[in-house]
């Protein structure tokens, strides 16, 4: 079940990353510029905005696998109508229904999160953010070799078939879910705003993700201007090629996962937040040009990549133990929120470059991560504050003992941030129990 779900996030991810390879192609073969079918792909990027903002928070309205089955049937129908375009206005609409329909990846998270104990949420996640990273790797390398063999259209109909085959098998792999939340859709569009406003991990959350994101997206926006300079003279090629380095990734990010599940969100996101912070002083050797400057753009891309991503899955983790009847809303929320900082920080790199070149933005990359580990040492302060207080209050016999019925604040209140300690049931005679502890009294 998970190698299914993570091949459905793949290919999902990848309808939005392959139009990316086959620009040249498409205009070409549509005869018009290149800018003008660069509008293809900001339009499956709108769409794929879209889709999170209009269609994921109905993940909790809706059951998953008739859900993931239309989505898919529907990119399907959309990448067809695609391939089949008769001119670029027409490819441009598909496009954007393309995108708009792609985002089985941010309904297939919840649903993985919902079928298994807490404590293996980690490792699950960490597999199926594999499966995107794969997906994006790959549908650059097959859009741009089948495009280039083929014709632009051949991409959009290999995808489509992809997608229609995917939907038959999930009509029957997916195990049948009961949808959490009767809300009407309008409430349910509102309610990312009202989490962000109500939930304090989801909004620290958010800032992680957003700030590393910005990094991130600073980091390869303006790579390919470096290495077209004359420190490299390397152009799109380079890039592709140390693009590959994502691929460590995809093996890094199931073991970040079974480090959040055994110790917790909290620790993994304080190491990868140094993790990026080393990143920005190791890219910042990329100056120098040679075989030093490109040994460190790739070992700098490397662990930059690790770190974000490792970073999500521990986010992912803490986010959806927040709300389990309201996860797809959680998942929204998240992802707009990393969407909107990967965006601001792919500008903000282009304004760095311009001013101060590529040490610039590697102190940008250094700044955001400074921001996001001053927020967590914060978080993590704060909480170990409250704890000495209540550890004072039960010693000096001012502090609350719960009885039968009641919960151990000091052994749940971590809830958040270790998932296996997270409140889950009621014990024998009522008691509220912790996960992997036996209930008191019982």
């Amino acid at each position: 079940m998970v190698l299914i779900l993570a091949v459905t996030c793949a290919v999902a991810v990848g309808n939005v990353y392959f139009p990316q390879a086959i620009g040249p192609v498409v205009a070409a073969g549509l005869h018009v510029s290149p800018d003008a079918a660069a509008a293809v792909v900001t339009a499956t990027q709108i769409g794929y905005t879209a889709g999170m903002v209009l269609l994921v928070p109905l993940g909790d309205r809706l059951p998953h696998r008739s859900f993931l089955v239309v989505l898919l049937a529907l990119t399907g129908l959309a990448l067809l109508a695609a391939g089949c375009a008769p001119a670029l206005p027409a490819l441009i609409a598909s496009s954007a229904l393309v995108g708009l329909t792609t985002v089985g990846a941010q309904v297939v998270g919840p649903l993985a999160a919902g079928l298994v104990a807490a404590d293996r949420q980690g490792a699950v996640i960490g597999t199926l953010l594999s499966g995107s990273t794969g997906g994006m790797l790959v549908a650059r390398a097959f859009g741009g070799t089948l495009g280039e063999w083929l014709g632009w259209r051949a991409p959009y109909l290999v995808a489509a078939v992809l997608a229609l085959i995917l939907a038959t098998v999930l009509a029957f792999a997916v195990p049948t879910t009961t949808p959490s939340s009767r809300q009407p859709y309008t409430a349910l569009l509102a309610e990312p705003l009202r989490l962000l406003r109500t939930e304090p991990d989801l909004r620290r959350s958010c800032f992680y993700q957003a700030t590393v994101f910005a990094g991130f997206s600073a980091v390869w926006t303006c790579l390919a201007l470096l290495l077209a300079g004359p420190a490299y003279g390397l152009g799109a090629q380079g890039v592709g090629v140390i693009a590959l380095v994502g691929l460590a990734a995809m093996v890094c990010t199931p073991f970040a996962g079974r480090l959040v599940d055994r110790y917790g969100p909290d620790p993994v996101n304080l190491v990868c937040m140094l993790g990026v912070l080393v990143s920005a002083a190791i890219l910042t050797l990329g100056t120098r040009g040679g075989t030093v400057g490109l040994t460190s753009l790739t070992l700098g891309t490397l662990l930059l990549d690790t770190a974000m991503q490792s970073g999500m899955v521990a986010n992912q983790v803490r986010v959806y133990a927040l709300r389990v009847d309201a996860r797809s809303r959680l998942k929204t929320a998240y992802m707009t929120c990393a969407y909107l900082g990967g965006s601001a920080g792919s500008w903000l790199g282009m304004r760095v470059w311009s001013q101060a070149g590529w040490r610039g933005v590697c102190v940008l990359v250094a700044l955001l991560a400074a921001l996001a580990l001053a927020r967590h040492l914060l978080a993590l302060y704060k909480r170990e504050e409250g704890l000495a207080r209540n550890r004072a209050a039960h010693a000096d016999g001012r502090g609350h003992h719960p009885g039968a019925g009641e919960s151990d604040q000091a052994s749940c209140g971590a809830s958040v941030t270790r998932p296996r300690r997270r409140l889950t049931r009621r014990g024998r005679g009522g008691q509220a129990t912790c996960a992997g502890q036996a209930p008191r009294g019982g």
